[in-house]
């Protein structure tokens, strides 16, 4: 297969580079594109140098799988026109996302959708793609009705300047330094502040928008009832998210947690007895959502109250694309 990466340089796309070569991925030839500053730069990958490129104009990209992750508006622009030649776009920025004729896919949960593509295939929001690897099993099982998210997310979803941007803000701050945030509107040292996106009349910011109605896609539920509140937290990697949720009927803590033992990508960290749940450090680098604190809302009975934590540029990112790449070698 001829695949290329559009934003290779950048966080997702440098874990996109690893996830080809861990994976197997059957790759014939890989063409890495960038922006004209790392152009002529050599990148390694399976023993050979790979020099970045500028993308054509004409949107000829040569392949035929591209991973997207240059930003929305690169893709908004372009991504049809790679389509155009030949190429089937999985795209990672929110340009496609609510598009109707644009499947939104997570493979364990509707891998069918991405056999109905047009051309281009939509990788969904990292905190998305951490809630519903939880929430799709038990909606399967159980039908999900309702649900309250609250996210913690970990500065990688900025990418690497927001990585950048904790550590030299922490270090600022231990120092005694004056440092003035450039990643974020407010420091992040020591600190945690509602997500960095804009809020729209009804109050409710665009991350927030964003899991309502890609959940909605998703699980074809055009009427869930889900309510959002993003943040982010001085974490490095991995975003983590308080859900509570009701269902079509009463389901037991343990009934979930056997259900969630099963699923696929979901690993379960649940000891009471140790005071040991999901964390976003033994989260990062991890395939899998970790999923824990499983217990009955004591607010709603037969309701939900759970906690997971997913590697944010891994699984909420890379990884969901190269799986979506791997169903088109099917």
């Amino acid at each position: 297969m001829r695949v290329a990466i559009v934003g290779a340089t950048g966080a997702v796309g440098q874990e996109l580079l690893r996830l080809l070569d861990e994976r197997a991925f059957p790759v014939d030839s890989l063409r890495l594109f960038a922006s004209p500053r790392s152009e002529g730069k050599t990148v390694s990958f399976r023993g050979k140098e790979i020099v970045l490129e500028v993308a054509p104009d004409d949107g000829n990209l040569g392949s035929d799988v591209v991973f997207s992750s240059a930003g929305g508006s690169v893709s908004k622009a372009h991504a049809k026109a790679w389509a155009s030649h030949g190429a089937v776009v999985v795209d990672n920025t929110s340009a496609w996302r609510m598009d109707p004729d644009t499947p939104l896919v997570i493979p364990e949960i509707n891998p069918d959708a991405a056999r109905r593509h047009q051309g281009i295939i939509a990788n969904p929001n990292c905190s998305t793609i951490i809630a519903l690897m939880a929430l799709a099993p038990l909606h399967e099982a159980f039908t999900l009705e309702r649900a309250t998210v609250a996210t913690y997310q970990a500065v990688s979803g900025a990418g690497a300047k927001g990585i950048d941007e904790l550590t030299r803000l922490t270090k600022a701050a231990l120092n005694g330094e004056d440092a003035i945030p450039e990643a974020f509107d407010h420091s992040i040292a020591f600190n945690l502040f509602s997500h960095d996106s804009e809020i729209g009349e009804d109050g409710y910011n665009v991350e927030e928008r964003k899991l309502l109605l890609e959940s909605r896609k998703i699980l074809a539920l055009p009427d869930l009832a889900l309510s959002a509140t993003c943040v982010r937290v001085p974490v490095y990697r991995a975003h983590s998210e308080a859900i509570h949720a009701t269902f079509a009927r009463p389901v037991s803590a343990d009934e979930a947690r056997e259900l969630l033992r099963q699923a696929a990508g979901v690993t379960i960290v649940d000891d009471r007895a140790a005071n040991h749940f999901p964390m976003p450090l033994e989260a990062s680098g991890k395939d899998d959502v970790l999923v824990g604190r499983i217990r009955e809302d004591v607010s709603k009975p037969g309701s939900l109250a759970f906690f997971v934590s997913g590697d944010q540029i891994r699984k909420g990112a890379a990884l969901n694309a190269i799986q979506i790449g791997e169903l088109l070698t099917v």
